[in-house]
């Protein structure tokens, strides 16, 4: 495709973008490898390497409660900010954020010490993660939406599984901070200069596509965008689009906050219940790695799944699952029923996550779509820190974190029947807007 205003030919789609679309593969893929790190060896060591006394449920919650809410809030700004200043700068800050990170955890006296490195953490995701997203939809056709969040989600979450089960046996090895600082080093420095050298700003990409929809040049269905915001919509406007004034928006938003109560479970409940019922620190960076690789490999079908049958259908069956899962984990005991439970909780997301993304980018017009982009991943991963300070405060009310594994099986179920009975379907091949 061409944008005469830009004086330069622009092509969309995945194999006419493929080399810029695998080096922000790679990005993502670093991105989750940093989050991973801090997966295994943090939350289970949390009692005798930092000092969080046992019992201690919102002290241990309180640093995801720091990273959702710093992260959900950078993924706010990260969608404004790219949409002025272009989306390689903010990706290259989000890196410069990591890099203090496992000097922090290194160096370490106490868990305020690690509380402080995850709200880095939070600036490094937010910053990150949403711009690696943001560049891919720019790149593909509204044909290949699921397609490419379902790219984009494996190999981040892919990376998160993986760091897991390294920094499992790093630790063993050399120590666990010293292996936490090994690994960290390596990744955030790598995934720095990587973007400094090959990454491309896809701005240009989006700026041509909303000038081809404005003079009536895109083929296919027409999406069902919202018509009440403004062509060029303030930030308050599109955040009040996301999150009451669009029905459709609102629900998806809702269902991305809800469905962070199981990553914030996965990342500190699950660990510590592994490891108070036995199990090794590479036995559990292989039973919540199975959790990960499940989640991450089954994107690549998945997300092309929605682009064929639509989205609801997964976001509604995938919360349904990944719910069912969670309270599996306390229906068994050992290591092989565990790893079967975290599968079938990694296969709920696998249909959920990418799709909630894809429904979003169907009907968020490209003049503000990285901002709903940011928006709606503001939503998302406020359920991190909501989700933690709920679990927290649920485990230590009935005291114990199995009462956390209960009301995070019932808030999903109640949540995918929000959006079974409010959600239309998204997909405008499905459901096209009307002439």
């Amino acid at each position: 495709m061409r944008s005469d205003l830009l004086g330069a030919e622009l092509r969309f789609g995945i194999r006419a973008n493929v080399v810029q679309f695998a080096h922000q593969l790679a990005q993502v893929f670093f991105v989750g490898l940093t989050l991973g790190m801090t997966r295994t060896v943090v939350p289970a060591l949390a009692e005798s390497e930092f000092g969080v006394a046992k019992g201690s449920f919102m002290m241990l919650m309180a640093f995801v409660v720091a990273f959702g809410f710093v992260k959900g809030t950078l993924n706010f700004v990260a969608g404004r900010l790219s949409e002025s200043m272009g989306r390689k700068k903010v990706l290259l800050l989000g890196w410069l954020a990591a890099v203090p990170i496992p000097f922090m955890i290194f160096y370490a006296p106490s868990w305020g010490w690690i509380v402080a490195a995850t709200v880095l953490l939070g600036v490094n995701q937010g910053l990150t993660w949403s711009m690696s997203q943001t560049s891919m939809l720019d790149l593909t056709t509204a044909q290949q939406r699921g397609l490419t969040i379902g790219f984009n989600e494996f190999a981040g979450y892919f990376g998160v599984a993986l760091a897991g089960i390294i920094t499992g046996y790093l630790a063993t090895a050399y120590g666990p901070r010293e292996g936490l600082m090994l690994f960290g080093v390596v990744v955030v420095g790598l995934a720095a200069l990587l973007t400094v050298l090959w990454v491309k700003d896809t701005l240009p990409w989006a700026h041509a596509e909303g000038k081809q929809h404005a003079a009536g040049l895109m083929t296919g269905p027409k999406p069902r965008y919202p018509t009440n915001i403004p062509a060029q919509p303030t930030t308050w406007e599109v955040f009040t689009l996301m999150s009451w004034r669009d029905v459709r928006m609102a629900s998806i938003s809702q269902a991305g906050l809800v469905e962070k109560f199981v990553d914030a479970l996965v990342w500190v409940f699950f660990p510590v219940y592994l490891y108070q019922h036995g199990l090794s620190l590479a036995g559990i960076g292989w039973v919540v790695g199975v959790y990960g690789f499940v989640w991450g490999i089954s994107q690549f079908f998945t997300g092309h799944l929605s682009d064929r049958i639509g989205r609801k259908q997964p976001i509604v069956w995938g919360m349904w699952l990944c719910g069912t899962g969670v309270a599996l984990v306390l229906m068994g005991k050992g290591e092989l029923w565990w790893s079967f439970a975290a599968a079938v909780m990694g296969f709920g997301m696998a249909l959920l996550y990418p799709t909630l993304s894809a429904a979003v980018s169907d009907i968020a017009h490209p003049n503000w779509r990285g901002s709903a982009i940011g928006i709606y991943r503001f939503w998302r991963d406020l359920g991190y820190g909501i989700g933690a300070l709920l679990l927290g405060a649920v485990a230590a009310l009935f005291g114990g974190i199995e009462a956390g594994f209960w009301f995070t099986a019932a808030a999903m179920f109640i949540s995918g029947l929000i959006v079974l009975l409010v959600c239309e379907e998204t997909h405008p091949r499905l459901n096209p807007a009307s002439d």
